[in-house]
């Protein structure tokens, strides 16, 4: 496809998106559908373009004075993938697959060569000024939804701009290294062919920067190493998250919101197939991809409960050394990766969610031991899905305590020195860490570790 006919399809399907208020991916994939002739390259290219549209939606706007789809996909193709202006005119203007001629207010706003590096908002005109006053916005210049802001600022205070614009960055491809299977040596070494380089964060972490947004990522899961179980895609924060279970070797761990896995099988490496793990997910649709996960991770100490064939959990109660909840969120944490969700989030959905975190906190508490420990986790930053959940929590089961997440996250044995020195950045008041990719290039994540007393 030439670069007409590739805009074009971004535009439309942006406007999918915003008509049907579905998740991008779906968008893409109706299109892609409809659209057969499209090649795995045109693919990748038109994906990375509305991907990137989404994540920068506000401040392409600002810049293009205007929020329409076709005006985000222009300003994208100018002010993040720096295509030169006279070369989007002639895409959009070509004649029968480009999306139609810009008009003069898109010329103004995409500027010209010369003043492009000097105006970060396209040519020199009367409207510079109003884009200028606009990116000074902490919600244009952060890229998140306006009626967010309060809840968000809250977090972030005066760095809010900085740290949300870490959110709006492309994400790397993160690996973990499955220690079940091979040393960390062994799978670096079979990691070359992507160019996966070690994280000093955690010493089974691994990482492959994140490709040019055109460009499809590399084939991560057709490479041996990743079909023989040596290696798993998980981003560092959740790996970081799974850490903070501690040293579990031979306990008993419950792993209350299991989902597809990836935090599961974290869990059952740490406990190089020692104890009892147990999966569980109230939606058992959900678990499915564990069975096949957990066979190719060669992990043997797992049970996976699901509802599907009536398993219940009623023997476990009180008993576990550790449950572990990757509690339901808003996912504001993953917008790096999933930009289209902070568009389609509603004050309804969080609320919703907050609830269902209550409910999953009295739920899960039931099952630990006395002097036993829960591990809380989401991957949203918003302290309403996570430091006011705990302290309703605590409030009404004063036989559980907060400790210090790092000090768990140390006990696993997986936490370097380095990444011991950057968590210390992330702690909370409260004992808790937050982790944002502004410090880690990592996902957003929150997790607290509690204690029921003997």
């Amino acid at each position: 496809m030439r670069l007409s006919g590739r805009l074009s399809a971004a535009i439309e399907i942006l406007e999918d998106f915003e008509r049907r208020r579905v998740p991008l991916k779906t968008a893409i994939a109706d299109w892609s559908r409809n659209n057969r002739y499209a090649g795995a390259k045109d693919r990748a290219w038109i994906s990375g373009l509305c991907l990137d549209a989404l994540r920068k939606r506000n401040s392409l706007a600002a810049k293009m004075g205007d929020e329409s789809p076709r005006a985000l996909a222009l300003g994208a193709l100018r002010f993040l993938w720096a295509k030169p202006a006279d070369e989007i005119a002639d895409a959009a203007g070509e004649e029968p697959h480009g999306p139609g001629r810009l008009s003069h207010d898109e010329t103004l706003a995409l500027g010209d060569a010369e003043v492009f590096s000097s105006s970060p908002c396209g040519a020199e005109d009367v409207r510079a000024e109003e884009c200028a006053v606009a990116l000074a916005r902490p919600h244009v210049a952060g890229d998140y939804p306006e009626w967010l802001a309060p809840q968000i600022e809250r977090v972030f205070g005066d760095n809010v701009a900085a740290i949300m614009a870490a959110f709006a960055e492309r994400a790397d491809i993160d690996l973990r290294i499955n220690t079940l299977k091979a040393t960390p040596e062994k799978t670096l070494a079979a990691l070359k062919t992507v160019k996966a380089e070690t994280v000093p964060v955690l010493t089974a972490a691994a990482r492959i920067a994140a490709p040019d947004p055109s460009e499809k990522a590399p084939g991560v899961t057709v490479i041996p190493a990743f079909n023989k179980g040596w290696v798993e895609v998980q981003d560092l924060g959740s790996q970081i998250a799974a850490a903070a279970a501690g040293d579990i070797k031979g306990a008993q761990v419950l792993d209350y919101c299991a989902g597809g896995g990836g935090k599961t099988l974290a869990l059952a490496a740490m406990m190089e197939n020692t104890g009892q793990l147990y999966a569980y997910d109230r939606d058992p649709r959900r678990l499915k991809p564990l069975y096949a996960r957990a066979k190719r991770a060669g992990v043997r100490n797992l049970q996976i409960r699901s509802p599907a064939g009536g398993e219940r959990l009623d023997d476990l109660a009180g008993k576990m050394d550790v449950v572990f909840v990757d509690a339901p969120c808003s996912g504001a944490g993953t917008w790096r990766r999933h930009p289209d969700t902070k568009w389609r989030l509603t004050e309804k959905q969080l609320q919703t969610r907050m609830n269902e975190q209550d409910q999953v906190l009295r739920e899960a508490a039931g099952y630990v031991k006395p002097g036993g420990r829960m591990v809380w986790v989401t991957c949203s930053f918003l302290m309403e899905e996570n430091e006011d959940r705990l302290a309703a929590f605590l409030r009404e089961n004063s036989e559980y305590f907060q400790t210090p997440a790092l000090d768990a996250i140390e006990s696993s044995g997986l936490l370097t020195r380095a990444g011991r020195e950057t968590l210390e950045t992330c702690r909370t008041s409260g004992g808790a860490i937050r982790i944002t990719p502004d410090k880690l290039r990592a996902d957003g994540f929150f997790v607290a570790t509690l204690e029921r007393t003997g």
